[in-house]
């Protein structure tokens, strides 16, 4: 007898809802479809469900997402970056309070070495006619970022090699939800011949048809929500053969939804009817400007010297989107001019490194330059910002001063920038420096700090 279990997967959604509704109303379709031919269906979800750039889950801190996933009957989820490290210790520990689905992670830890109460290392899942599933979860290891919240993210594949044994051994297929990408993936299916099936995410890859390695299924549905994956096994209950393929829907292809234009819309309102309180107060318009220094890129700059006890540093303009005021500013507006997931950062440089980072930030190559990624959630570089860093003249006779004196080279400076120059090649003295990140606090955070200092709201 031959058994047809099914597989539907999302992945890096990244709080992208245009077409989560026919999404949601799809599953809930085929659900009904295969319970009606006595077939077994599984949702999953491969982290980065949330991003904060959007009003609703910078609202809700993500519990907006886990709502979302519950009314869609998904069965389980594993974390990807953006769950893990872009809210803080407590946050993360409360986000799924009220999951109707299992969370599935087999590498996070607290510091005492225990897993979240919310997480598993693995599930084991039974099929109609007690077939047995083992579906275990793994996510990337940003150490960097994972630490300063006190979490440890062990290397997934030491986990795995300690779960893959145990759980194949109990279950007649085994899953992988893995927020590691495709080369990671590919690695995890040479490695470990008992996995039937790898759920993929993290690269943002489009696997059509899937992707055969050493005989297990890779799969991945790209970003975004804009396609809906469908894994089809084929399970012999007596000879225990399996057969699978994998395919892709095209979100745009999936039958509409009633209203469905307004779906985000109104998520967005109520996102911001609940950042809408006042949090400072400016007596004038601050403007901003992706190419030039303007007094609202140059206060956001000023801070990032001050949260992290600099010496100097330097950000892109680009990373304001909009100015603020004049009257009340909210959450809200502040979410709105600086929507990235992107947090402050200090490195280590002496003389000579910092002259040669200077030197490379003059150059404007990037500024007209469209960034995606890296946290980055605006359209254009824009020039460099500085603080407390002069520059005069020009070529060998550049000449830079620190806080007002001359750079020496052989002295050690501590440079505030962000977290993005250190993992994307803009800049290599700073992905080669030694690095102090602040987590949680995003520069939004930042700025909203430095804002209720200088314009309180005089009640």
């Amino acid at each position: 007898m031959k058994e047809k279990i099914f597989f539907y997967h999302t992945n890096d959604v990244h709080s992208h809802f245009q077409y989560w509704p026919r999404i949601q109303q799809e599953v809930q379709r085929k659900r009904a479809i295969h319970a009606k031919n006595s077939e077994t269906m599984f949702i999953f979800d491969i982290g980065d469900h949330l991003d904060r750039f959007h009003p609703y889950t910078e609202a809700t801190l993500g519990k907006g997402n886990v709502k979302l996933l519950n009314e869609a009957g998904y069965d389980a989820v594993t974390i990807g970056n953006n769950e893990g490290i872009t809210l803080s210790h407590d946050d993360l520990v409360h986000l799924y309070d009220d999951a109707k689905f299992d969370c599935i992670v087999a590498n996070l830890f607290d510091n005492d070495g225990k897993c979240p109460a919310w997480a598993k290392p693995y599930v084991i899942y039974e099929t109609n006619n007690h077939t047995k599933i083992g579906v275990i979860g793994v996510t990337i290891n940003f150490t960097n970022f994972y630490e300063p919240l006190q979490w440890v993210a062990a290397n997934p594949f030491q986990e795995l090699e300690k779960w893959v044994p145990l759980v194949r051994e109990q279950v007649d297929i085994l899953v992988i939800l893995s927020h590691l990408g495709l080369s990671d993936d590919e690695r995890m299916a040479e490695q470990f011949a008992e996995i039937d099936v790898i759920l993929g995410a993290h690269t943002h890859h489009i696997l059509p048809e899937g992707k055969l390695v050493n005989d297990c299924l890779l799969c991945c549905t790209g970003k975004y929500g804009m396609n809906l994956g469908v894994v089809e096994i084929q399970f012999d209950t007596k000879n225990k053969t399996i057969d699978k393929e994998a395919k892709l829907i095209p979100s745009s292809q999936l039958p509409e939804v009633r209203d469905e234009e307004q779906f985000d819309d109104v998520l967005i309102k109520e996102g911001k009817r609940l950042l809408e309180n006042p949090i400072a107060y400016l007596p004038q318009k601050l403007e901003t400007d992706w190419f030039q220094e303007t007094e609202l890129n140059q206060l956001l700059c000023s801070s990032l010297t001050e949260w992290c006890h600099a010496d100097c540093s330097f950000l892109n303009a680009g990373v304001l989107l909009d100015s603020l005021g004049p009257g009340a500013v909210t959450k809200y507006d502040i979410h709105r001019i600086c929507p990235h997931p992107i947090n402050p950062v200090a490195v280590k440089l002496n003389g000579t490194q910092l002259k040669e980072l200077v030197v490379q930030t003059i150059d404007d190559k990037y500024t007209t330059l469209e960034v995606k990624g890296f946290g980055f959630r605006g359209s254009i570089f824009g020039k460099i910002i500085y603080d407390k860093i002069d520059i005069s003249g020009k070529g060998s006779s550049i000449k830079i001063k620190i806080n007002g004196e001359d750079l020496l080279t052989d002295q050690i400076y501590r440079v505030a920038t962000l977290d993005m120059f250190t993992f994307a090649r803009f800049y290599p003295e700073v992905v080669r420096a030694e690095k102090e990140f602040f987590l949680p606090e995003f520069l939004r955070d930042i700025l909203q700090w430095k804002l209720i200092k200088r314009y309180p709201i005089i009640r």
